[in-house]
């Protein structure tokens, strides 16, 4: 009897426990189309201070950790990014000595040597090498994870030519993230990352003066989640004026 009420009791923790993971999933989506990035910050602030984190939970975690890093970094705001980023790279540090999914934890070293040079562009001769070699790395231990070509794609998008750097091959690494996000196309629902990495690829395109590529990739983001609320006031009508130029 003693036994089954101990099961019965695991159990519930551990129902209880994917109920908080997908609030908090359904939470920093709903910050992350609507441009609420302070409740994306209370998510992560109120995860932080959770004890005893499954290697599941922190990993969710360092992914929240990861999109409001890149949100400060895109709007100028170096304090907080690098309050963040050391919360986040102590969260990954964890993850290796758990030897948790390896391939993940590449690839969030990659994305935060990335954001280093960010924050100081006279370190890219030192990280851009460490970020490469880390998204290469992600690829190689998991060929199907997407998250290695994204970092991969954001690599070769940033770095000079001489360096390896190349706007095509960045947009073909995240061509193929996309193929592999869409293979599970039951887990995009109420996924950030995959409206991301859609709006990434549509600004590559806009890069590279490909208008009508970027056009259908902002038409194929308004499709799947019509109140994204920066592709549809924004980046869709910007680049609208821009064609009728």
């Amino acid at each position: 009897m003693e036994r089954t009420k101990y099961r019965l009791i695991v159990i519930l923790l551990g129902f209880f426990a994917l109920q908080l993971r997908g609030s908090n999933k359904s939470d920093i989506y709903d910050a992350y189309i609507n441009n609420r990035m302070t409740s994306w910050k209370v998510v992560i602030d109120k995860l932080s201070t959770q004890s005893d984190k499954s290697s599941g939970s922190i990993l969710e975690l360092v992914n929240f950790q990861y999109g409001y890093i890149m949100w400060c970094l895109e709007n100028n705001n170096k304090t907080e990014a690098v309050g963040y980023l050391k919360l986040a790279e102590d969260n990954i540090r964890s993850l290796e000595v758990r030897n948790a999914d390896a391939a993940l934890v590449y690839g969030y070293k990659a994305a935060f040597y990335g954001c280093h040079i960010a924050l100081n562009k006279f370190s890219a001769p030192f990280n851009g090498p460490k970020s490469s070699d880390c998204a290469k790395r992600a690829i190689q231990l998991d060929h199907d994870q997407p998250f290695g070509f994204v970092q991969l794609g954001n690599v070769k998008f940033h770095a000079p030519s001489l360096m390896g750097g190349s706007k095509a091959g960045a947009i073909g690494n995240y061509l193929i993230a996309k193929g592999l996000m869409e293979k599970n196309t039951g887990e995009l629902k109420g996924d950030w990352n995959y409206l991301n990495l859609l709006t990434t690829l549509a600004g590559a395109y806009e890069v590279t003066a490909d208008f009508p590529k970027a056009k259908m990739i902002y038409e194929e983001i308004l499709r799947f989640e019509p109140e994204f609320k920066r592709v549809k006031d924004e980046l869709y009508p910007r680049l609208l004026k821009k064609m009728d130029k």
